[in-house]
């Protein structure tokens, strides 16, 4: 077996301990019964309240025979019931199988039927988001009364450190979306790398993830076995987070740097992050102008990190300093192994890239139901006996200093606004439609009015028959297959895909969407509609947008559509309600709808003078 030395890998003290995550909780619930435990919408649960609810819905989960190995769906909004369902499920000695409710019908069905669940925790509000599988539902608002004759006393333990806690659904290349099994002992490790980097003095959470995104057991599994107030972003939109942070002194927070960077748009946005003591940012890759316009305001600690979903949450980290010249992923957490391999499996030296393997006490148990996929995957340790690695796909340089540098992936694996997604499987929704041929779906970069590159989604269709399907049938057609993150920003019509000499589709050949989309002759002539016209033109990165032509059609995204609002809303005398966005997504449309309702002059001085520079700008690129 090779030396430390030699491989040039990071390896960190023992694990401590063999505690499931339900025994985590129960004792910090005995330490601090009246302290609160999560804050949501509806009002405060302490953490007293919070422990009794989870132990009558785990002895409810138990009669109904959810016991170790046993999955349990979650189908609930954000809210304090979305908590209770977590720690109960994990209390039964279950494992819990997280199902966004947003997600497209074909997805939900899917998940439910390969996690062969034989119960669904949802709501009066989800459950009509849910298939009929024949499946035992509980609603956790109308069943209530029946769950709350069970005994508030704890739930008899069932589940050792061995025992799975949850299996989260991540794209899959297949086409179908595969479940990654997490172990107790697992988290229980990130629990006290977390220890590590972020400390244990409790604080005040803002936890705005998705529980179908693995990050958010850092919200609300770590932060509640160490006594922290959680606050749970309710289903409003971004724009709420500044008022959330200053009304309840948040302290805490994690996200994807996109987010942060539409935070930091808004001027309220700023000074809030500016209060709290430590932001944690990662999901997708950090860009350096976003960490140094970060650190203008905020002078408390910043962490970049990463890790795949497979190795349990994050894997490695790095604090961001005042001054930030260069951003890295770090070295790993506790108890994880860092390699850099060549195609070999042989370590390459310290500044050569190579393929990025993680190995250690976060590494899963695999993939649910694939075991050809997962040997595809994890592998054993060459170099540490009884060890397992998983291949990461990410391409890495080892500095000499032991921090790693992302440079890229080996595959067709993307990472946009935090989601992992595998190009396949869009490819192969897009593909299943009659009027599809062939689908190639790549990620290109937009450069966005002097902002970090902006990274979406671009599909190349050739059409199946003489009737090429339009932008809108095509992204309807997704919206219904792929959770909105999936779905393509532009979608290109060829006549064929270009072929390397081998035969081979050509990606480097593909063309530049902006070249094939129409330009509207009609451009924008009163004020409202340069307002508009410039807010879309900054957020999408180009030099123009017609007065009727579509901002989804044009690539816009979700988080886009966030930085837009606030935009048009600093620049407008007036409160515009998303809703307006997407049902006037024209700029002539937009325009007509607001100018209707304005009571004086539609611009302010502010909007005035970006309006006068970006004119200065434009003339001056012309000469």
């Amino acid at each position: 077996m090779l030396s430390e030395e030699t491989i040039d890998c990071a390896v960190s003290e023992s694990r401590q301990g063999g505690q499931t995550v339900a025994e985590l909780f129960e004792q910090q619930a005995s330490l601090t019964p009246d302290k609160t435990a999560v804050i949501t919408s509806e009002g405060r649960l302490t953490y007293r309240e919070l422990d009794q609810r989870s132990n009558q819905l785990a002895r409810h989960l138990q009669g109904l025979g959810i016991h170790p190995e046993v999955l349990t769906a979650v189908a609930v909004e954000r809210s304090a019931e979305m908590v209770v369902a977590l720690l109960a499920i994990l209390k039964a000695g279950g494992a819990y199988v997280p199902i966004d409710p947003t997600f497209p019908a074909q997805r939900i069905a899917w998940m439910i039927e390969d996690s062969q669940t034989p119960v669904i925790l949802a709501t009066e509000r989800t459950k009509s988001a849910l298939p009929d599988a024949g499946r035992k539902v509980i609603l956790l608002d109308s069943d209530a009364d029946q769950i709350e004759r069970n005994p508030a006393c704890p739930a008899v333990p069932t589940a050792s450190d061995r025992n799975l806690a949850y299996v989260i659904y991540t794209s899959g290349s297949t086409g179908k979306p595969k479940g990654v099994m997490i172990e107790h002992r697992n988290l229980q490790n990130f629990f006290a790398g977390m220890d590590d980097v972020i400390g244990r003095a409790p604080g005040v959470w803002l936890a705005v993830t998705s529980i179908s995104f693995d990050i958010s057991m850092l919200e609300l599994l770590w932060t509640l076995t160490r006594g922290f107030c959680v606050v749970i972003h309710g289903d409003e939109g971004t724009q709420t987070i500044p008022a959330e942070i200053r009304e309840f002194g948040v302290t805490h927070m994690q996200c994807t740097p996109s987010l942060a960077r539409m935070i930091a748009l808004q001027q309220q946005g700023l000074r809030a992050l500016g209060s709290m003591q430590k932001l944690l940012l990662g999901g997708e890759a950090l860009p350096l102008s976003v960490a140094q316009h970060l650190r203008t305001v905020f002078h408390g600690a910043m962490f970049n990190m990463y890790g795949p979903t497979e190795t349990t949450v994050w894997s490695t980290t790095s604090p961001v300093g005042e001054n930030p010249t260069s951003i890295s992923i770090g070295k790993p957490i506790r108890n994880t192994q860092v390699y850099v391999l060549d195609g070999a499996l042989r370590v390459v030296g310290p500044g050569v890239a190579g393929d990025l393997f993680i190995g250690g006490e976060g590494v899963a148990r695999g993939y649910w139901q694939r075991p050809v996929l997962t040997s595809e995957r994890f592998f054993s340790d060459p170099f540490l006996a009884g060890n397992r690695i998983y291949r990461t796909g990410d391409i890495v340089r080892l500095h000499p200093d032991g921090n790693l540098e992302f440079l890229g992936r080996s595959d067709f694996q993307v990472k946009l606004r935090g989601f992992r997604i595998e190009i396949g499987e869009i490819e192969s929704a897009l593909e299943s439609l009659p009027t599809v041929a062939q689908a190639v779906v790549t990620a290109r970069e937009f450069q966005s009015a002097g902002e970090p590159e902006d990274k979406r989604l671009v599909a190349y269709i050739v059409a199946k028959g003489g009737c090429p399907p339009s932008q809108a049938e095509l992204r309807t057609a997704m919206m219904r297959a792929l959770p909105e993150y999936m779905v393509p920003s532009h979608f290109v019509v060829l006549d064929s895909l270009p072929l390397t000499s081998n035969g081979k589709i050509d990606r480097s050949a593909l063309p530049n969407p902006a070249a094939n989309e129409s330009r509207s002759s009609e451009i924008p002539q009163n004020d409202f509609e340069k307002v508009i016209a410039h807010a879309w033109q900054e957020a999408l990165g180009t030099d123009h947008v017609g007065l009727d032509q579509n901002f989804f059609d044009l690539g816009a995204h979700s988080l886009m559509l966030a930085e837009v609002h606030i935009q048009l809303q600093q620049s407008f005398c007036q409160e515009i309600s998303l809703v307006d966005l997407f049902q006037f997504p024209t700029v002539r449309a937009l325009a007509a709808h607001l100018s209707g309702r304005a009571p004086t002059s539609p611009v302010n001085g502010r909007a005035q003078r970006r309006l006068a520079a970006r004119q200065r700008q434009t003339e001056k690129d012309n000469e």
